[in-house]
């Protein structure tokens, strides 16, 4: 059975409980002593018993009222944890991010901006997903993601901003002998043996196109499916890689591996964007991210 209670009732009912006094619980909740009366009538009225004892200057719970009691406190408690919650999720210091990237970024640039957003928003969950650039997309279309991360791919139901330039770098272990020399000419690079990453992503058709335009057949010794295999073939000696600069950023500290410049070849380069969905309401979580992004990378990112 269930019965059509409101939340004035049971705060009159809270209130008149722990004031053992129908005036002073009114003088409490801010409403006249006749309104709370009514509120407290009312609510026996529906529960068909009687919750006090009345008892000339103040009143005390039936052994009814003492049994329903705690209820009435932990369904008010429920609510206000629930609005507190709701103030959280506009705020930004509740609820869920849910965001999607191709790996490169999420292996190696996520990390840090959820370690600098999650070090303010210690109660929102993230939930990251990867996937090819135009995967992430559709993931924000679907609304499976709030945030996207990949190369820029324009669609008119989404606002796509450039974060910043991704460049591919030639690496080689410590061991091979450009290493020293830090350039290596192009003429040299069809000796080499090349190790290649991940068919499918745009990094593939980036290096060959590089290749075409430099007018050499590399040798394509190995063919992976991650940057980390690769990047271990390479400090094994096994061959050379061109790979995004921010992957090898550690090895390059550490020694591991060396970048070595390809003589008269541009910089080969593809810019990384955020996508978002316009026109649709931004929770606080993901307000809060935006943020955060256009704070690190001094851009502007329309609401």
């Amino acid at each position: 059975m269930s019965y059509p209670l409101e939340l004035a009732q049971l705060d009159a009912f809270i209130a008149a409980a722990d004031c053992g006094s129908f005036s002073r619980a009114a003088e409490l909740l801010n409403v006249a002593q006749p309104s709370l009366s009514n509120r407290i009538q009312s609510l026996e009225r529906e529960v068909g018993q009687a919750l006090f004892e009345r008892m000339g200057r103040g009143v005390k719970l039936t052994d009814a009222g003492r049994s329903f009691l705690p209820y009435a406190q932990r369904v008010l408690r429920t609510l206000n944890d629930g609005l507190m919650v709701l103030e959280g999720t506009r705020d930004g210091t509740a609820g869920r991010l849910m965001i999607g990237t191709a790996p490169a970024v999420g292996t190696y640039v996520l990390p840090r901006l959820l370690k600098a957003f999650c070090d303010n928003h210690e109660g929102v969950d993230v939930l990251v997903r990867t996937g090819h650039s135009d995967e992430v997309l559709q993931m924000v279309l679907d609304d499976d993601v709030q945030i996207g991360f990949g190369r820029p791919i324009n669609h008119p139901d989404v606002r796509t901003v450039v974060l910043y330039h991704d460049e591919l770098v030639l690496v080689v272990s410590s061991q091979h002998r450009y290493a020293k020399a830090g350039a290596v000419p192009v003429d040299d690079l069809a000796e080499e043996s090349l190790i290649l990453f991940d068919r499918d992503s745009g990094y593939y058709g980036m290096i060959l196109g590089l290749f075409r335009e430099l007018g050499v057949v590399p040798h394509q010794q190995m063919q992976l499916d991650s940057i980390e295999a690769t990047k271990k073939m390479v400090e094994s000696n096994l061959g050379i890689a061109l790979l995004p600069e921010v992957s090898v950023e550690r090895e390059i500290r550490l020694g591991t591996l060396h970048k070595v410049h390809i003589e008269a070849a541009e910089p080969v380069e593809r810019d990384i964007a955020v996508m978002y969905r316009r026109n649709k309401p931004q929770s606080g979580p993901m307000a809060a991210f935006l943020d955060l992004l256009g704070a690190i990378y001094s851009v502007k990112l329309p609401r």
